[in-house]
C-alpha cells in the first residue's frame, strides 16, 4: 500500500503503444456521431511507470478498436487537485480547464482509471479530481426537495467502466488486512453513487522487483480486458 517508487517499463511499449501517441485532444464532431467515446484518467508521476504503460495500452487498444479516446495524464498537464470553496456551488462558471474536463466525462460511454495503491487510496491529484470533476450536476444529482442527505441519482452516461491499479502488496493480506478500500472507493462510493454499475477493477502485484515477462504478461492481459470490455465498433 505504500507509495513506494516502482520498476520502470524497460521498453515493454514501442513507439506506437507510446503515450505521446496518445489522442489527447477533443474528438471531432464527425467522430462523435459514429464512435464510442472513452476517458482515460492516468494519474502517476513516473513517465517510465508501469501505470504509464498500462494508460498507453490501454489507448492503443482503444483507437484500435475504433473509440474517440481522451486521455488525461493528470501529473502532465499539471492538474489543480485543490477543491477551491466557490466550486461548491453548483451554478458557477467554471474554471476552463475543469469545464473540459466535466465536459469530457459527462459525455464518455465508458471510463478507465489507471492509479496506483497509495495507503489504500488514490494519489491526492485524483482525488482532487473526483473532487472537482465529479461534481453535481455533471456526475449526480439530488431530486427536488432533498438538500443533499438523500441518495443522489446518478448522470454519468458511460455503460461502463474499467480500473486498473498497481500495488506493493499482495491481494489476500489487502484483502485481509485492509478490506480492499479501493474496491470499495471506486464501485460503492463513487460509480455506483454516479450512476454507473458495470464496474471492472484490477490490481496487479507485487510490481516492485516483478519481472519483464511478468509485466509483458500484465500489459497483455490488459490489452485484453479492454479489448473486451471496449470491442471493435
Amino acid at each position: 500500500m505504500l507509495p513506494v517508487t516502482e520498476v520502470r517499463t524497460r521498453g515493454l511499449i514501442g513507439p506506437e503503444g507510446s503515450l505521446s501517441n496518445a489522442r489527447r485532444d477533443m474528438p471531432r464532431k464527425e467522430e462523435q456521431k459514429n464512435n464510442m467515446s472513452v476517458s482515460v484518467i492516468l494519474a502517476h508521476p513516473g513517465k517510465s511507470s508501469f501505470n504509464h504503460a498500462i494508460a498507453a495500452t490501454c489507448v492503443k487498444v482503444l483507437e484500435g478498436n475504433g473509440h474517440v479516446v481522451n486521455f488525461r495524464d493528470l501529473y502532465a498537464e499539471g492538474f489543480d487537485a485543490v477543491l477551491p470553496f466557490e466550486e461548491f456551488d453548483r451554478d458557477i462558471v467554471l474554471p476552463s480547464n475543469i469545464e473540459k474536463h466535466c465536459a469530457e466525462i459527462s459525455k464518455a460511454s465508458g471510463i478507465v482509471i489507471v492509479h496506483p495503491n497509495w495507503w489504500g487510496q488514490p494519489p491526492a491529484i485524483l482525488k482532487g479530481w473526483v473532487d472537482r470533476v465529479i461534481r453535481p450536476g455533471v456526475a449526480y444529482e439530488f431530486i427536488e426537495g432533498d438538500s443533499g442527505e438523500g441518495v443522489p441519482r446518478g448522470l454519468l452516461k458511460a455503460r461502463s467502466a474499467t480500473v486498473f491499479n498497481t500495488s506493493n502488496t499482495n491481494a489476500e493480506r489487502e484483502r485481509n488486512m485492509f478490506g480492499d478500500p479501493l474496491e470499495l472507493i471506486w464501485k460503492n462510493c463513487i460509480f455506483d453513487m454516479c450512476g454507473v454499475q458495470d464496474v471492472y477493477r484490477r490490481t496487479f502485484s507485487i510490481i516492485v522487483g516483478s519481472t519483464d515477462e511478468e509485466r509483458h504478461d500484465w500489459l497483455t492481459e490488459v490489452a485484453a480486458i479492454i479489448g473486451e470490455r471496449y470491442p471493435k465498433r
